[in-house]
């Protein structure tokens, strides 16, 4: 499982997704061209001094991280589009759950690499989470149903029957 952002241009949510990342034990994909400089203090101020446990990929465009997901993972997109409901998802440890840019959100092309599409289900007159909250929500499932928090991992108890974990 991994998070990834599409072009992310605010330092202050993508330090709280490294720091998520990193507490969790998921990596973390930034793909094309962050609106900031990496070394940024306010990224290094969110994500405290565990951005230097994070696991951080870089990919140029969504066609070069696409091309490192093997079935049966997939990418899923998370959107303020009323799309799936996030919680009927089935999740598997291969999955990348992508991000879009806070200012922009991600283009037509973006949707279309997706192989599925989730939304987080709000208040009518809520327009979207933050999307560093929203990385933790729908990642929160997935590890839930994965068994794979880092608890779960180091306690072969919590394997899943018929798994190599």
């Amino acid at each position: 499982m991994r998070l990834a952002l599409f072009e992310p241009d605010i330092p202050q949510n993508t330090g709280a997704m490294l720091l998520l990342g990193a507490c969790l034990g998921v990596g973390v994909a930034i793909v094309g061209q962050a609106g900031f400089v990496l070394s940024d203090a306010k990224l290094r101020r969110a994500g405290l001094d565990y951005i230097a446990l994070a696991d951080i990929i870089r990919y140029p465009d969504i066609d070069a991280l696409k091309s490192t997901i093997t079935a049966p993972g997939r990418l899923i997109l998370l959107t303020t589009r009323r799309e799936t409901d996030f919680r009927t998802v089935a999740y598997g440890d291969d999955d990348v759950l992508l991000l879009g840019s806070e200012s922009a959100g991600t283009p037509e092309a973006v949707h279309r690499a997706a192989d599925l599409t989730v939304t987080i289900p709000l208040a009518a007159s809520a327009r979207s989470l933050n999307v560093a909250t929203a990385a933790a929500v729908v990642l929160g499932e997935a590890l839930r149903q994965t068994r794979g928090f880092p608890s779960d991992r180091a306690d072969p108890r919590n394997a899943i029957p018929g798994s190599a974990r």
